[in-house]
């Protein structure tokens, strides 16, 4: 009965279907032990249900967050977006692109050209109705010389955009791009009201399920359902608010006390205490994200790719993965797609540790005396400063001397990441090899956090970009990963399910893992059982 009761918990958590429970039970030929009370109940805990406050513990908030979406950098601000604002598309829990604000859109045969049809009547919440109008203004914001947003780069395809009437919208690519859709879901690229400008954006007017009511950046957010929200039925809170809780322990002491109902970022240290933990439901996804330990090229020795090896030959991935994921993810490659994604180059050999080969680079170098400082704060992901000192270790045993700097955990993303020569960082990751390699590693990515400028990887993006046959799009970007991991400036030692635990009060379905948080959409997704 044992297999019974771990079925009727996943079943319980919504881990799996109704249908998949049944078909599970019959297998194992203990369907006729399946109370139907049981059945009954956690159907009826199913259905979505509406009020309450739903209150969410954030990591990754600074007093110097914006509700600008071409500048957000980190899960706090990034969430409180979709709360508020809408995109043309969205990815779901499968990491396919399906219409949100766009109802439906079609390519030219070349995908070249991209017509988007859009939902009629959404209101702002300013009572403004969204046309075509807002959905080219959306774009162009991000698109101008001067622009400072971080989706420049994602949008640099675009040749032209134009209103084609109140509710079409033509983007014209400069070459052809079969996943133009993905583009259009970037949670830098919301639609907002034309002419919103500067401290406009502050007001968080958007679409969205919800309407801003108070905004501490770093430290609280709160908002009202929407009345008059295009989704019809959602969202099923009457109110949520966003505490930002830095500190890991924390927040996983305001969930177990109810000051919370959902925390991001789990300590790997004590996820399988909230495994068991009552009243808990301990989430566990595999999504894209990576943690990167990124190099200034700009910044000597690091534009020397012999120091760039001897470096990444120097880390023992397997005790990070062992004891900073414990054992919650897998090895890196030094390249940022992941396993599950198609165009994974799984026929790449896996760089291990390898004392001699580090020692080998960094001496061919004219390096191997040097200290190389390692900036980190747990800010960048919880377990940084132990994953730095587990490096200082490894690399000790090989000879190379490196020495972690502690930086402080509020401001890290705008002091030390793109501003010291060689940091810890985390990236969510991207549902296509294009995106990810677009917004990080093309030389005029706008986080590209390396300056890294290798002109045959960008050529080669650029032409798997616009490559219809998936064959050789596959093997272009075969290449564009062996390239990042033996030339690039980025160690990639692990990759890590995405960790996440909520109040057993909650209910939900099928949770996505290309963000926190359900894909950012927690707030409008799930609801309270009773």
């Amino acid at each position: 009965m044992s297999k019974l009761k771990e079925l009727e918990k996943l079943f319980t958590k919504g881990k799996i279907t109704r249908r998949e429970f049944m078909a599970r039970v019959s297998a194992l030929g203990l369907a006729a032990a399946v109370s139907p009370a049981f059945l009954s109940s956690t159907a009826e805990a199913a259905k979505p249900k509406r009020g309450g406050r739903v209150i969410l513990g954030s990591a990754g908030g600074s007093t110097t967050d914006s509700l600008d979406p071409g500048t957000v950098s980190h899960t706090m601000p990034q969430t409180i977006n979709q709360i508020i604002r809408n995109m043309l598309v969205e990815v779901d829990y499968k990491g396919e692109a399906v219409p949100e604000l766009a109802k439906s859109w079609e390519a030219s045969p070349d995908a070249a050209k991209w017509t988007f049809k859009l939902h009629k009547g959404v209101e702002f919440h300013n009572g403004k109705t969204m046309t075509a109008q807002d959905v080219v203004y959306s774009f162009n914001e991000h698109r101008g010389a001067d622009t400072k947003s971080a989706a420049k780069g994602v949008v640099a395809p675009i040749e032209d955009i134009k209103a084609d009437g109140k509710y079409t919208v033509v983007f014209t690519l400069k070459e052809g791009n079969a996943d133009f859709p993905y583009i259009a879901s970037d949670y830098h690229i919301p639609i907002i009201p034309e002419g919103t400008k500067g401290k406009d954006y502050e007001k968080g007017v958007g679409t969205g399920p919800f309407v801003l009511q108070a905004w501490e950046p770093g430290v609280r957010f709160f908002g009202k359902r929407n009345p008059n929200y295009f989704r019809k039925g959602r969202p099923y809170f009457d109110e949520v608010e966003v505490i930002g809780i830095s500190d890991v322990n924390a927040r996983t002491n305001a969930l177990k006390t109810g000051q919370i109902h959902a925390m991001n970022r789990c300590d790997t240290k004590t996820f399988h205490l909230l495994e068991k933990a009552p009243g808990i439901q301990a989430l566990k996804l595999e999504g894209a994200r990576h943690y990167t330990i990124p190099m200034l090229t700009t910044i000597k020795p690091y534009d020397n790719n012999d120091v760039r090896l001897g470096l990444k030959y120097a880390i023992d991935r397997e005790i990070l993965v062992k004891q900073v994921m414990r054992g919650y993810g897998y090895l890196g490659n030094d390249h940022p797609i992941p396993r599950n994604n198609k165009y994974f180059a799984k026929e790449l050999p896996q760089r291990q540790y390898d004392p001699d080969k580090a020692k080998f680079h960094l001496k061919k170098a004219g390096q191997l005396g040097r200290t190389f400082n390692l900036h980190a704060a747990d800010a960048a992901y919880p377990g940084a400063i132990d994953a730095s000192v587990l490096i200082q270790e490894s690399a000790a045993k090989a000879g190379v001397k490196i020495k972690v700097v502690r930086e402080p955990d509020d401001g890290y993303w705008e002091n030390v990441w793109i501003k010291k020569e060689w940091v810890q960082c985390y990236w969510s990751g991207r549902p296509t090899a294009d995106w990810m390699f677009s917004i990080a590693y093309a030389a005029d990515a706008s986080w590209n956090d390396t300056k890294w400028d290798h002109p045959k990887f960008n050529q080669l993006l650029k032409e798997a970009r616009a490559e219809l046959n998936d064959k050789k799009r596959r093997e272009m970007y075969v290449e564009c990963q062996r390239i990042t991991s033996d030339e690039g400036a980025t160690p990639i030692p692990m990759f890590s399910l995405q960790l996440s635990a909520a109040s057993a009060k909650m209910g939900f379905k099928n949770p996505a893992a290309n963000w926190e948080f359900d894909g950012f959409r927690l707030a409008e997704r799930w609801w309270f059982k009773s």
